[in-house]
């Protein structure tokens, strides 16, 4: 019978249930809100990462050379003043590929569907865009291009996510893939000068 009592009079107490509530919600509360952050600062990285790569495409774009460093090295340093110390340049990969037109990118190397199929099979003819002897479904040859040619800049980097919400939800568990990319045209800089107005 006491104990029938006790338990009526615990359940009837509303002492500590504020405390309660907060202890129960809090933690769902906090991991959304530092995942909201993660998401941001993914976010962040990203427009940094795009801002240093236009940067450093209009260095490449020019065909200066540095001295005592490579020109795909410049454009990761860009990259790197432009992204405040957030990403790790020493994790981040740069690739360049040239096309003739900014209509080439992602296209595939011309061949003949001798077998009517749609697709490249091994032995059909084909058109060796790139130079590097096998049919690619990308025609774009590796390199930072020359006078007049269009270059793709792709850079590739993994953020390491904070919070487990979103890892939880990622194929890729805490390792997020972040890739920025910009397609220019390399400024003529073989071309012969303007001819001077005359008198």
């Amino acid at each position: 019978m006491i104990g029938l009592a006790l338990l009526r009079r615990f359940l009837r107490c509303r002492k500590g249930v504020s405390a309660l509530e907060f202890a129960l919600v809090a933690p769902v509360m906090l991991l959304t809100i530092t995942g909201i952050i993660d998401l941001m600062l993914v976010m962040f990285v990203t427009a940094l990462m795009e801002g240093g790569l236009r940067d450093g495409s209009r260095l490449g774009r020019t065909g200066f050379q540095p001295v005592g460093t490579t020109r795909e090295q410049a454009i990761l340093d860009k990259i790197g003043d432009a992204t405040v110390g957030l990403v790790d340049m020493g994790l981040a990969t740069i690739t360049t590929l040239e096309y003739e037109d900014f209509g080439s990118i992602g296209q595939p190397e011309e061949y003949t569907d001798v077998n009517g199929n749609s697709q490249y099979d091994g032995g059909e003819p084909w058109v060796d865009t790139n130079g590097n002897g096998t049919w690619d479904e990308d025609q774009g040859a590796a390199g930072i291009g020359s006078s007049s040619t269009v270059v793709l800049y792709k850079v590739n980097y993994t953020w390491r996510l904070l919070t487990p919400l979103l890892p939880a939800i990622l194929p890729n568990g805490y390792d997020f893939p972040i890739e920025v990319s910009l397609a220019v045209r390399n400024e003529p800089w073989n071309a012969p000068p303007p001819p001077l107005p005359g008198p």
